[in-house]
């Protein structure tokens, strides 16, 4: 009798339960476990809303099916994006940095198994709730006004100030910092202070008390000596300098540490391959723009400009250890300095003491960088006063302050060094051809000249002396001469304060740098102290039309005016170089000037004048036409890899529909609150003719920023 036929399914659905595995059952039974014909289905548990600054965690279940795996979407791209948030493989939803619009997002999980089988789940993306860490309220010099400053967490764009339930026109300077002007009672010693983000996720006001203190610095004196000393004022720092005071502030820059330029590596990035400058560059647009040790870093830059190397003639791996030589030496002794200086193998391969060796066979020690460690760097070529004024003899003809002798005895006083081994260590040959820019160059005895030297003042150095031993005593005779102070003083204040400084004012500070007051000599803190804080220097504090200040270089406008701004970088690799393409069109890029004197040299007279203005010897038709276009390129964000947010959301565009406090925060930022009445008035009525408050702050902010009075820093 024919036994009944029975189909695989029903085979399965008998016997499976008793086969755990099996080729045969795989093969036959289409993998089936448990006789199941269910499809996967994939479910999303977890909460539907992500405020901006957190995470949300998702969890996805997979339903008929051994696999829980899946992969992760949000509108419908694997793992997400910068603007709609990102998702990791175990569901972790990180919003994008801003409210997309529209402000949600569909999060998506598809079954790795069954790429058919998906779930979604809308994510609502809510502004954070902000909280307060301080709040502090300073007088203005405005009677009855007070800079509201408050710190904390979660603050966005649009984000509000309110005293007792009243919201105040609020400037939004960072996601931790807010401001506004407020007025309050007369003699309120505290106010309770509160914030309150926009919609989406609008939430009940978050309060602290506010501290009412009194300034102890006008925001000019704030603003002033922020331009003087730094890379450029912004409100927050303006606000700070008033909170704690000028020597206070002074004492902050000097205790914050060096930041330091990452040395490039080897091999260096993809972008620099073929050449590492972009990279040099970039570190140094990046730290002066970022760094907190703005005063270390403005000292540095001006170092730089007076003890110059270029990139035009020495590789770029010897700027970075130079910069940060000089940053980290900026508040030590000038001696040091010189020192450093001199053993830089950026510096030795640029003035070519580098590998120089003792006279014989015809040649002679080389005497480039002891001519211009005399010259460019240290007592100038004629002797002068205390206050910078030259010396002449009785013939009434300037008195120099060394012979070519003398030249040729210091160039063989630094005869015998070379580049250091991969240790630091002296090479056991000279010289030594395998570049080592991170140690500073060492010395090869068998190639120094010993014999007997005459230098400055008739000093002697003995023959027989190391390499070591004549080049402190050489260095020594330059820092103990008379000329030492007011010549390196005179351009410390030209490259701070003011291109034309008087007499008065020089000789003061080179008293300080002979004598701190506790009888060292060439102390640089003390020597930068007195600059900033100088009779002369303050002067345009009170008095607006004090004359004095100098044109911004090309480098510090462009920095100033991206930090008054408020600057996002936006290149994906991070990179600052694009910058010095701007800067380069007026004459000037991160170490790399033409020449030894600088992109300007410090006895420069405007022509018809008799004014001594350093900086002016870049401007000329052609550059003043292109410091236009560079303002336009700022306020009209065309600087490739860098965005200005002058929107209608911006905070100064949020100020524009009321064009005089647009134009008063611009001129707190750009001109130390001083902006003339006249000037005021013709830039606030031409502006109110713009209806859209977007080109209202760009026009603003474009006119002031070209302005006569921001080119040159009062």
């Amino acid at each position: 009798m024919p036994q009944p036929r029975i189909s695989w399914k029903d085979f399965c659905r008998v016997v499976g339960v008793s086969i755990v595995s099996g080729l045969f059952l795989l093969a036959g039974c289409s993998g089936g476990s448990s006789g199941s014909s269910a499809t996967p289905q994939v479910s999303i548990s977890g909460v539907s809303q992500a405020r901006l600054g957190s995470t949300v965690q998702l969890t996805a279940t997979v339903t008929n099916s051994v696999s829980q795996a899946v992969t992760w979407q949000v509108n419908g791209v694997a793992s997400g994006s910068s603007t709609t948030g990102t998702i990791s493989t175990s569901g972790l939803f990180t919003p994008p940095p801003s409210i997309p619009s529209p402000n949600t997002v569909t999060i998506t999980a598809v079954s790795q198994a069954n790429p058919t089988a998906s779930a979604s789940q809308t994510e609502s993306i809510l502004n954070p709730i902000p909280t307060i860490s301080s709040a502090i309220a300073i007088a203005n010099s405005t009677g009855g006004t007070y800079l509201l400053d408050v710190m904390g967490t979660g603050f966005v764009n649009g984000s509000q100030l309110q005293i007792t339930g009243q919201s105040f026109t609020t400037v939004f300077v960072s996601a931790t910092e807010l401001q506004a002007t407020i007025t309050l009672p007369s003699g309120a010693t505290s106010v309770s202070v509160g914030v309150v983000n926009p919609d989406p996720g609008s939430s009940s006001p978050v309060t602290a008390n506010a501290q009412v203190q009194t300034p102890k610095a006008t925001v000019a004196a704030a603003a002033r000596l922020l331009d003087q000393a730094t890379f450029g004022p912004t409100l927050s720092d303006i606000a700070h300098v008033q909170q704690v005071g000028l020597p206070a502030y002074l004492a902050e820059q000097f205790g914050t540490p060096a930041t330091l330029l990452p040395d490039i590596a080897t091999p260096p990035p993809a972008a620099c391959t073929n050449n590492t400058v972009p990279c040099e560059q970039s570190e140094w647009w990046q730290t002066v723009l970022t760094g907190n040790d703005q005063l270390r870093q403005r000292v540095a830059f001006a170092l730089s400009e007076i003890f110059v190397i270029s990139t035009n003639s020495v590789n770029a791996r010897a700027v970075t250890p130079y910069q940060n030589m000089l940053a980290q030496d900026a508040f030590g002794n000038f001696l040091t300095i010189m020192k450093d200086v001199t053993l830089s193998p950026g510096m030795g391969a640029y003035l070519n003491m580098l590998n120089s060796k003792k006279p014989g066979n015809g040649q002679i020690a080389n005497e480039n960088y002891a001519r211009e460690l005399m010259q460019l760097f240290t007592t100038g070529l004629f002797m002068v006063n205390q206050d910078g004024s030259q010396q002449v003899d009785a013939s009434n003809n300037p008195i120099p302050v060394y012979t070519e002798t003398q030249v040729q005895a210091f160039a063989r006083a630094f005869t015998g060094w070379t580049y250091a081994t991969a240790s630091g260590a002296s090479p056991a040959t000279f010289p030594n051809g395998t570049p080592n820019y991170d140690a500073p160059m060492a010395a090869v005895e068998s190639a120094h000249d010993t014999t007997a030297k005459v230098l400055l003042n008739g000093a002697n150095l003995s023959a027989g002396q190391t390499s070591a031993q004549d080049l402190d005593g050489a260095l020594n005779n330059i820092f103990q001469h008379s000329n030492v102070g007011p010549f390196i003083c005179r351009q410390l204040i030209q490259h701070l304060v003011a291109s034309n400084p008087s007499p008065a004012y020089v000789s003061r500070i080179a008293a300080v740098f002979a004598n701190n007051g506790s009888g060292v000599r060439g102390d640089m803190k003390a020597v930068i102290t007195a600059i900033l804080m100088d009779q002369d220097a303050r002067a345009g504090d009170t008095n607006p039309s004090f004359e004095g200040g100098h044109l911004r270089e090309a480098m510090l406008y462009t920095a100033n005016v991206l930090r008054g701004l408020g600057f996002t970088n936006t290149d994906a690799n991070g990179y600052y170089s694009s910058l010095s393409n701007y800067t380069a069109a007026l004459g000037e890029r991160p170490y790399g000037s033409g020449s030894v004197f600088n992109f300007f040299p410090p006895d420069y007279v405007i022509p018809s004048t008799t004014l001594n203005a350093p900086e002016f010897g870049q401007e000329n038709t052609a550059s003043a036409i292109l410091r236009l276009t560079l303002a336009d390129n700022l306020t009209h964000n065309k600087i490739s890899g860098f965005k200005i947010d002058l929107s209608s959301t911006s905070a100064l565009g949020m100020m524009a529909s009321n064009p005089g406090n647009l134009v008063d925060s611009l001129g707190v930022i750009f001109l130390h609150g001083q902006m003339p009445a006249q000037m005021r008035t013709a830039i606030v009525n031409h502006i109110s003719t713009l209806t859209d408050p977007a080109q209202r702050a760009r026009v603003a902010t474009y006119l002031v920023i070209t302005s006569s009075l921001y080119k040159v820093e009062h």
